[in-house]
């Protein structure tokens, strides 16, 4: 940019990060003028990570990613150098990793005799094929607001397919169809693999360590002020000639209120809401609290943004049934190798190569994936991490009388060892730490069009959205991708900014995708 101008990133997610690297790196904006304003400690958002051996490791979550598609991904940190390789990038070091170390499952079901389930066929029925075809088919204004369930069958919710895709992603039949179909499309080449996740590529550790550690290091280099435990509160705004301006910020640091003034020329994004807000932590002995959006803020501001502003997007769709939205996960610190070794005796396959584990019987649907190790920049040699999640935590267990989001972190290793048929002595030692997110899949709501704003919406001067809930067409929410996309739409939108966005790979319409993916389901 010719003028010299300031931006400010209300959140510290993913999104907020990639979008100060798009406009130092495409926007010329000095990373000075750059400041990215967020209420934790530290930036990162929902790709945390933290703990210790002694105290035990947590994580809320683990993201997949393919070099099929997360193009806007990989853009980005092709640019980002790595802190563990040098001369390689982030992109270099992933893609190495990954040749190293090929996804290729081979207990992806486990049922309820502790056996692994045959997945050669996706256990369709001619019925579950037609309905899946054409839901695939039909288009986003067709679907509307319309549930999974009110396109497939109840046969189809009992199949191999629903399994195997659903935990993937973590979708719930009550969720957005229109979705279910965005999904469809966009990982097509993952249905005709889903059996082993051979497309499934991962980061060296956890991603907080591998994407926001270099990604914060670099722009830390760059000058970009980083202002923790900072909440901001609200905006101040003018709309003149139909143009929404932020002309202020009000947040509040070390207890004080404070106002940042906003000028003609300065830009705001804001992440509105968070898929990991109102997330709160167990232990070995007390289960995770129950938390909303009423406990944390987090939805407000975006509340107050968008009232009697339509174009903001309506929240309310997304934040208004927890009982829809939440699940619970858990981490699991190991210092004694017993259960990673029954674990490569029983699935056969060595940590960092089998993706998933899912318990089809399981009352809570529990998965567990068990990553190459070290999970943790930190974690010493002779520690083991692993990580799980429950798709159905309100659900009393098969082993443990009572709902997961009840359970202890001693509970929830009971329920564990009872669907492998391993002694508990094999997690003797361990430490199990739980997180129950309310709004967790909360994207995956049933929504209409004009309920999540464009990045940068129609009628605004110098806001952008950047966030899981913004439009973007053909994207698929609950993804890195999504939130990166996001925020390099945003500045090149919001800068004018005249440079291609990478284009998201049309894989749905190639013809050997379309064959591979049908004499599958033909299975």
């Amino acid at each position: 940019m010719n003028k010299r101008v300031k931006a400010y990133l209300v959140g510290g997610g993913i999104g907020s990060l990639a979008a100060a690297a798009f406009m130092i790196r495409d926007g010329g904006v000095l990373g000075a003028d750059i400041s990215i304003l967020e209420a934790s400690p530290v930036p990162g958002g929902s790709l945390d990570a933290a703990g210790s051996p002694d105290s035990g490791y947590s994580m809320r979550g683990g993201r997949m990613f393919t070099t099929d598609n997360y193009e806007c991904t990989w853009d980005l940190f092709k640019s980002i150098p790595s802190l563990n390789s040098k001369n390689k990038t982030v992109f270099d070091e992933t893609v190495e990793f990954n040749e190293k170390y090929q996804a290729n499952s081979m207990a992806r079901l486990v049922d309820r005799c502790c056996s692994k389930v045959p997945v050669g066929s996706m256990g369709f029925s001619m019925q579950n094929r037609m309905e899946l075809l054409k839901l695939s088919n039909a288009e986003e204004g067709e679907l509307g607001n319309d549930r999974i369930t009110d396109w497939l069958s109840p046969t189809f919710f009992d199949t191999e397919f629903w399994y195997m895709w659903s935990t993937t992603f973590a979708f719930q039949p009550w969720h957005s169809a229109v979705e279910f179909k965005r999904y469809l499309h966009r990982f097509m080449l993952e249905f005709a693999r889903i059996d082993t996740l051979a497309g499934v590529k991962r980061t060296i550790y956890n991603q907080y360590d591998s994407l926001v550690r270099p990604l914060q290091s670099w722009l830390e280099g760059q000058g970009v002020h980083f202002v923790a435990d900072c909440l901001v509160t609200d905006f101040d705004s003018t709309s003149t000639n139909g143009m929404f301006s932020v002309t202020g910020i009000h947040c509040r640091r070390d207890g004080k209120s404070e106002f940042i003034e906003v000028l003609n020329d300065d830009f705001v994004f804001f992440q509105n809401a968070s898929m990991t807000d109102a997330s709160s932590l167990g232990s070995m002995t007390t289960a995770p609290e129950k938390l909303s959006k009423k406990d944390s803020g987090g939805w407000a501001l975006w509340e107050k943004l968008a009232k009697d502003r339509p174009e903001f997007g309506s929240p309310a769709v997304f934040s208004s049934c927890i009982a829809q939205s939440f699940w619970e996960s858990f981490t699991v610190t190991l210092k004694h190798p017993m259960f990673f070794d029954q674990m490569l005796q029983f699935t056969g396959n060595v940590p960092g190569t089998g993706g998933l584990v899912t318990f089809k019987d399981s009352n809570w649907l529990m998965s567990i994936v068990l990553p190459h190790q070290p999970h943790f920049q930190n974690q010493p040699h002779d520690v083991q991490v692993f990580w799980g999640y429950a798709l159905h935590p309100d659900r009393i267990g098969n082993f443990v009388a009572k709902p997961m989001s009840d359970c202890n972190g001693a509970e929830i290793l009971r329920e564990l060892c009872g669907h492998l048929g391993f002694d508990l002595e094999t997690v003797e030692s361990a430490i199990c730490i739980p997180s129950k997110m309310p709004y967790i899949t909360s994207m995956f709501m049933p929504r209409t069009r004009g309920d999540r704003p464009l990045p940068k919406p129609l009628g605004s001067r110098n806001l952008a959205f950047i966030s899981q809930f913004v439009e973007i067409p053909d994207e698929v929410v609950f993804t890195v991708e999504y939130s990166i996309r996001a925020a390099q739409i945003a500045v090149y939108q919001l800068l004018r900014l005249d440079r291609q966005i990478p284009v998201i790979q049309p894989h749905d319409k190639s013809i050997r995708t379309q064959l591979e993916a049908l004499i599958k389901a033909f299975k």
